[in-house]
């Protein structure tokens, strides 16, 4: 049966039709915000998937370009892999929704939302989160929610709630936090240096808005909301940790994991399980259980030690950053590297300069948005954990960490006509146990001001973890987890900035929400461990940007020239602007409104391509010099080519002070002669003499 439910939305109406379309998804909610439409739907499969230990959640967000008139680039005319918004955007959604969900819950879950219509006023990712969590609601798929979605910008220091894409554009914020009744259960956020009193402020003003949403949802849920189906529990027996327990004691657990050697504790563990798989050796029941078992073994071991005895598993202090160290310029002739290592996490960084024609072209559904200039790329071997996996491109996890590296340092970049430069930083993690994304932040920083990209402030990154216990008031927070206490933790909250203010949060949790106090705590805890990263380790590695640009890094040069003569420096077919490259090697991009960038690594060839760009476009006029290159001789002169497609002719009579017969006496072809401008002649062309230069 077919429903409609209508709210107010920051100003904007939000309709939601279930009963129209997909009938056959267990939930399907078609989103109206303004203009904007999308099909959010939630499928899931009858029975558990056979062998596996995790939920099999899987969120997609579609970009349909016929959503804003286009036909997709390229020879394919169809949409093809996902971009990296969308890719983004499932994982904003997939965050906040995958906790809400049962633990021992293992049927396969698709939810899927497909943007048909975007209103530049109405953000198609934001709809697809509330129509996301609108249709689980209303699914008979087993969900602890509802849950709400809001966005904020900040414009002149006022909030603006879901804003349009021109506001977008223009503001300091843009943070994305995601609630159920009681409290937030996910943070996004990029920013231009947003205090960090100002960022709370703005969290709690979005939950504010996010609980009318769940009013709103709650309405729609009691009208047409399906009863939740029963599943097939996947928990682990008591049983059958008490029968571990006997086998392997909690205080031998807590001996196996209390060490600050990844290897040595995975080593410990290792041979735990091998004690466990042959005391079980007989029980077909419980065997194939061991690994999921030996698991929340652990966990709940870690767990107990940090929240109850205060103990993490490498003997830190619950505020104590692990050993740090970093160094710059280990890579020779790329245009800068640097290397961070906190602990056992360790990032190389390398920077690459190009042209701005370089910029990532973007194929979207946002026309704001229509090239990069910056990009950060991070990469995640398996060898980099000790595994042996073949390698098959960056996967979803890869590209968020890029992006939030990416987004971390956009702000303090400087401007394209400060430096006019396509910038690209990449990533390869050489180690990781713990928020590689926050070492790679602070790497492509060093990075950047390694290769003389002048960044206005230094930004570092750091994560905050905690656990959690029976009530609000009983939690531990941690201050640079390391892989452990990700696993067995409740959040990993990462914060990037400068020591004025916070440039990227990102907040994965995997409890029911966060209250004031540890969000406050949080962001506060990893406020002061990034000054002590910038202070003690960062600053001692490169204090600043080095002046310039390394020595195999392109050189640009920047000119303006007047809008109309730039069909004087292409020149017909391109013939101009070819030879000026051909003869100099540099690379040449020229914007309609008649700047001309030039970019190559020869000093002297920047130069001699200047020198002929400005050539072609002065106009000639009496007493101007010009040297020229003999192209042509005839019986009555010389013809000179000052620049590409720029020549004028000297007259027999010119070329010197004393008579000649032949201008061959004098002049051969490929000589390079200077000439100065006399003028118009009584036939009104432009003459030129040689033997007037002074």
């Amino acid at each position: 049966m077919f429903k409609s439910f209508e709210m107010e939305l920051a100003g904007r109406t939000l309709r939601v039709d279930v009963g129209r379309v997909a009938a056959q998804a267990n939930g399907a909610a078609l989103m109206h915000y303004g203009d904007t439409v999308v099909l959010s739907t939630a499928t899931a499969s009858e029975k558990p998937r056979d062998g596996i230990d995790f939920f099999p959640l899987s969120v997609e967000y579609e970009e349909k370009l016929y959503a804003v008139g286009k036909i997709p680039g390229g020879f394919n005319k169809r949409e093809g892999k996902a971009s990296e918004n969308a890719i983004l955007t499932s994982r904003v959604i997939d965050r906040p929704m995958r906790p809400l969900f049962p633990k021992d819950y293992r049927n396969d879950v698709t939810i899927n939302n497909m943007v048909m219509s975007v209103d530049p006023q109405c953000s198609p990712e934001l709809t697809a989160m509330l129509g996301s969590a609108i249709c689980v609601a209303i699914s008979d798929i087993p969900f602890d929610g509802p849950c709400a979605t809001t966005q904020v910008g900040m414009i002149d220091g006022e909030f603006i709630f879901n804003p349009n894409s021109a506001q977008n554009a223009v503001s300091d914020l843009k943070l994305t936090v995601a609630s159920t009744k009681e409290k937030v259960i996910m943070i996004e956020a990029g920013a231009n240096e947003v205090p960090e009193a100002k960022m709370i402020e703005a969290i709690y003003a979005a939950h504010e808005i996010n609980q009318k949403v769940i009013e709103f949802i709650e309405k729609i849920v009691a009208e047409v909301g399906k009863a939740k189906h029963t599943y097939e529990s996947c928990a682990i027996p008591a049983e059958l940790f008490d029968e571990m327990k006997k086998i392997v004691t909690p205080e031998e657990m807590e001996v196996a994991v209390f060490t600050d050697e990844k290897q040595v504790r995975e080593e410990n563990i290792r041979q735990i399980r091998e004690k466990l798989e042959a005391a079980f050796a007989e029980n077909e029941e419980w065997l194939p259980l061991i690994g999921e078992a030996l698991y929340q073994y652990q966990k709940k071991t870690v767990r107990k030690m940090i929240l109850v005895d205060k103990k993490r598993p490498d003997g830190r202090a619950l505020d104590q950053i692990r050993k740090l160290a970093a160094e710059v310029d280990i890579i020779p002739r790329v245009h800068g590297s640097a290397m961070f290592t906190r602990g056992q996490t360790q990032i190389c960084n390398v920077c690459t300069l190009a042209p701005l024609s370089e910029a990532q072209k973007l194929d979207g559904l946002d026309e704001n948005e229509t090239s990069k200039r910056y990009m950060h790329h991070y990469n995640f071997p398996a060898y980099s954990v000790g595994e042996t996996k073949v390698s098959r491109g960056p996967g979803r996890r890869e590209i968020g960490h890029g992006a939030l590296a990416e987004r971390a340092l956009l702000p303090v970049l400087p401007s394209e006509e400060e430096f006019p430069y396509a910038i690209r930083t990449v990533s390869e993690t050489f180690e990781s146990n713990g928020s590689t994304s926050m070492a790679s932040t602070c790497a492509s920083c060093m990075s950047l001001m390694a290769a003389g990209v002048p960044i206005k402030k230094m930004v570092a990154g750091i994560s905050t973890g905690l656990v959690t216990g029976d009530t609000d008031d009983q939690f531990v927070l941690l201050t640079d987890i390391q892989g452990l206490e990700d696993f067995f933790g409740d959040m990993d909250f990462k914060v990037t900035g400068t020591k004025d203010g916070i440039t990227a949060i990102q907040m994965d949790i995997k409890i029911h929400g966060l209250t004031r106090e540890i969000v406050e705590g949080a962001i506060m805890n990893c406020r002061a461990a990034r000054f002590v990263i910038m202070d003690e380790c960062m600053s001692k590695a490169i204090a600043a940007p080095r002046p310039e640009v390394g020595e195999f890094a392109p050189k640009i040069i920047q000119i303006q020239i007047d809008p109309a003569k730039i069909g004087d420096v292409v020149g017909q077919k391109g013939k101009t602007i070819n030879a000026i490259i051909d003869q100099t090697g540099v690379k040449i991009d020229i914007s309609d409104e008649g700047a001309v960038s030039i970019c190559g690594t020869n000093a002297d060839m920047l130069e001699k391509a200047k020198k002929m760009i400005e050539t072609i476009t002065t106009d000639f006029e009496e007493g101007q010099v010009f040297e020229g290159k003999v192209i042509s001789i005839k019986e009555f002169g010389a013809f000179l080519e000052f620049a590409p497609g720029k020549e004028g002719m000297v007259h027999i009579s010119k070329i010197s002070n004393e008579r000649i017969n032949h201008v061959e006496d004098v002049l051969t072809l490929g000589d390079v002669v200077k000439a100065v401008c006399m003028g118009k002649d009584k036939m009104g062309r432009i003459s030129f003499s040689i033997k007037d230069v002074k």
